[in-house]
């Protein structure tokens, strides 16, 4: 019988794998958070346009991520096995698929406008969004590429260098989306195509960072991952898509939950759509932190499940979610505490509307609490299956908790009862309750328990 780990060795374990990964996360979603928080200075149709034209690129970026995501459990079950072959075989063929999605996708970006003016968007904020996504979806392939390779060193617990690269993006991001939105330092003023610029360059940059440490650092030169790069393998693509394209959709039905309801609330206004973009930018942030948990217990779970040590995957997981339901408390308190301050970081308080735009994000911060522990618990659920490579039962669970429950009653809520941007929002507590819910029943039902 393997012996079980105390609590305060996985607790180590988990931080120790999870933090570099939440602080990568959190860094990731700066890149959007600067882009947002510098256009929304620049004007306030402009602040609509890059937040609806954000929410299409992160939903065709979830579905293409999918394959890229399948890499983490496919190589930490491989490492638990001993199998170091398995390891680049599904790896090389998570890079494939990233790179094909990024190139089957593009021509949404390209015709954006009409797509968006048939989804009742604003003309203004359609042609905007429209010049943003044209730029910003050549990164999409350099994006699922960061994804893959990130997956890759999570698995193999090389964590430090994702943070760090990460963390040099944003402020490079920063400085070009500032220099390209207004004109500055001798470059010409862009507007919202200047924000899309800098994101596809920076994740160019990351992508090639990435790929260097991966190919060529010493230590994971054994696992030759680049080595006939070019020469496929079926069987090993096969495992990847098969484990894969169920994570995508899941994240899609979850991401299109989020978008469905962005595009409500431009029925409802371009004031409560740039409201509703700021108060999601911050539940984004706070969203990255369990995210970045529930990528470490893939990991840890993947890596148990692969040596059949069902116990320490059993007590590992209970530790993990002891610390997301602690960081869940400590963000509903902030919420709660202080959504004025928090909402005002996002907007110029010298623009006319800003002070209407304040006070309906502050109220959509009080819903974000509400559903903050929720969201959690299901993230961290998902991260559990996908150790044990169970996705398929999920993506049916995630359709159905978000779209057969949690998008009717948003809709019926906002604009049946009357209670508009808010009721959108009560929706989205609902939907994210029952995922939860349900995503951990089928997890702790499926585990096997210790013999």
């Amino acid at each position: 019988m393997t012996r079980l780990l105390s609590p305060a060795t996985h607790l180590r374990a988990l931080l120790a794998l999870g933090l570099p990964l939440v602080g990568s996360h959190l860094a990731q979603m700066l890149l959007h958070v600067v882009d947002t928080v510098i256009v929304g200075w620049y004007g306030v149709a402009e602040l609509a346009a890059v937040v609806i034209g954000g929410s299409c690129f992160f939903v065709v970026f979830v579905l293409g991520a999918g394959f890229a995501q399948a890499v983490m459990p496919l190589v930490a079950q491989a490492i638990g096995r001993g199998d170091e072959t398995e390891v680049r075989r599904a790896t090389r063929m998570g890079l494939w698929l990233s790179i094909g999605c990024g190139l089957i996708a593009y021509p949404l970006f390209w015709w954006a406008e009409p797509i968006l003016l048939a989804a009742g968007q604003k003309p203004e904020v359609a042609a905007l969004a429209r010049d943003f996504l044209r730029i910003a979806g050549l990164g999409l392939a350099p994006a699922l590429l960061v994804m893959a390779l990130k997956s890759y060193l999570a698995a193999l617990e090389r964590t430090q260098v994702v943070l760090w690269l990460t963390l040099g993006a944003v402020f490079v991001n920063g400085a070009l989306c500032y220099a390209l939105v207004f004109g500055h330092w001798g470059a010409p003023e862009m507007g919202v195509a200047g924000a899309g610029l800098a994101s596809a360059l920076v994740q160019g940059l990351t992508c090639a960072a990435l790929a260097l440490y991966a190919g060529w650092l010493p230590e994971l030169r054994r696992f030759n991952l680049f080595q006939r790069f070019w020469r496929p393998d079926w069987h090993a693509m096969a495992l990847v898509f098969r484990l894969g394209w169920p994570i995508g959709l899941t994240g899609l039905a979850e991401s299109g939950l989020f978008q469905a309801t962005a595009l409500m609330m431009g029925w409802i206004g371009t004031v409560q759509l740039a409201a509703h973009g700021i108060a999601m930018q911050v539940t984004a942030l706070g969203f990255m932190l369990h995210l970045g948990l529930s990528n470490a217990a893939t990991v840890r779970t993947g890596r148990f499940a692969g040596a059949g040590d069902w116990g320490n995957l059993r007590r590992g997981a209970l530790v993990a979610i002891a610390i997301s339901a602690a960081v869940g408390l400590a963000q509903v308190a902030l919420y709660l505490s202080y959504p004025e301050p928090i909402v005002g970081l996002f907007i110029d308080h010298a623009n006319p509307e800003a002070a209407e735009i304040i006070a309906f994000g502050s109220l959509l911060l009080a819903f974000a609490a509400a559903f903050q522990l929720a969201d959690a618990a299901q993230v961290l659920a998902l991260g559990f299956l996908r150790g044990v490579h169970d996705t398929r039962v999920p993506m049916w669970i995630a359709s159905f908790a978000y779209w057969a429950v949690g998008i009717p009653t948003s809709w019926f809520l906002a604009f049946r009862a009357g209670l508009g941007g808010t009721g959108l929002w009560l929706g989205l507590v609902i939907g994210l309750v029952i995922a939860s819910a349900l995503l951990m029943w089928r997890f702790w039902s499926r585990v096997p328990r210790p013999v």
